[in-house]
């Protein structure tokens, strides 16, 4: 972690506080000896829509960390597509809202946002610089949560959008994919044909076929390094706008699954072809997109100013995370 005292002395406010990555960073913080103000629906310091006391914690706070909104792992109902929207959207005006009013405003603002804003990528990564936009219900929600980041005209506060890759660590996505790889259902996950409905296309919502045989790339972030990326924020003031928070080695679909069975001591798990795929996630309440769309991203802009992985690797990212999760 980056030394404490070369950090501003305020509060660091952290919107959207009870999630998986809020959990890791509010102890993490205590630790080195920061204050942490939280927001959340419930079970924090601040309850959202409560504007009048979200501003006195914001006024002189050396960071803000937006992460509020619910969680995409779920089916894409319209109630549940506006859910998302608004989750994101309300949470980060109201922060917005906040600094700007500030008499002492926050010098940094991250934000979270997510690598799935780019478009579905097998031929080549994608980079700040020279990246694509994908088009899509997931893409539409990246990008409307990134515009009410940089909406308000807030000249004493460096804003970041983090553009996270899957984040990996002690429960996550991990846990739900131990789980099936136990169970024997660990393999790759094989795209194919698949009846897409009128209403789906319409709301963007629609898988089309994409990568083979577990071949769509697989980009990951150890949690530990996301916070990590924070830390190194605060203290190179040339990052602004949208940074990439994915480790410089992403592998495919199919790599990654080895990986887990590997250091599960797994030896064998069959592919996963779409037709399986669709009808669990039916089941679970979920979406294929989430292992489908080919998430190719590499942090060019972390890597020149100098940032060091502390989990570069996938193997050692894994077998940290289910060491976690059995020492717990």
């Amino acid at each position: 972690m980056t030394d404490s005292t070369t950090l501003p002395p305020g509060p660091v406010v952290i919107g959207g506080s009870t999630g998986f990555m809020g959990q890791y960073l509010i102890p993490r913080l205590r630790a080195a000896g920061r204050d942490v103000v939280t927001i959340s629906r419930s079970g924090a310091d601040i309850a959202w829509g409560d504007q009048s006391a979200i501003d006195r914690a914001v006024d002189g706070a050396s960071l803000v960390i937006g992460l509020a909104g619910k969680s995409v792992n779920c089916r894409y109902t319209p109630e549940n597509r506006a859910a998302i929207f608004r989750s994101r959207l309300d949470t980060t005006a109201a922060l917005s809202a906040a600094i700007a009013r500030a008499t002492t405003p926050p010098p940094l603002w991250v934000n979270s946002s997510t690598a799935t804003i780019y478009r579905h990528a097998e031929d080549r990564p994608m980079t700040e610089s020279s990246g694509e936009l994908g088009t899509g219900f997931s893409v539409d929600v990246a990008t409307a949560w990134e515009g009410a980041l940089f909406a308000d005209d807030l000249p004493a506060t460096r804003r970041v959008a983090l553009r996270s890759a899957i984040v990996l660590g002690h429960g996550g996505v991990l846990g739900p994919l131990k789980n099936l790889a136990r169970l024997g259902l660990g393999g790759a996950h094989h795209d194919g044909p698949w009846p897409v409905s009128r209403a789906r296309r319409a709301a963007g919502t629609a898988h089309l076929p994409g990568a083979r045989r577990g071949a769509q790339r697989f980009s990951w972030v150890h949690i530990e390094d996301v916070a990590r990326i924070i830390d190194f924020l605060e203290v190179t003031p040339t990052l602004d706008g949208a940074v990439n928070a994915a480790s410089p080695h992403p592998v495919d679909d199919a790599t990654f699954m080895a990986t887990v069975r590997r250091v599960l001591g797994v030896g064998f798990g069959p592919p996963m072809p779409r037709w399986m795929l669709e009808l669990g996630a039916i089941g679970i309440r979920t979406e294929t997109e989430l292992v489908l769309k080919s998430r190719w991203v590499l942090p060019e802009r972390l890597t020149a100013a100098g940032f060091t992985f502390a989990y570069p690797d996938l193997e050692d990212a894994i077998r940290e995370s289910f060491d976690a999760e059995r020492a717990a």
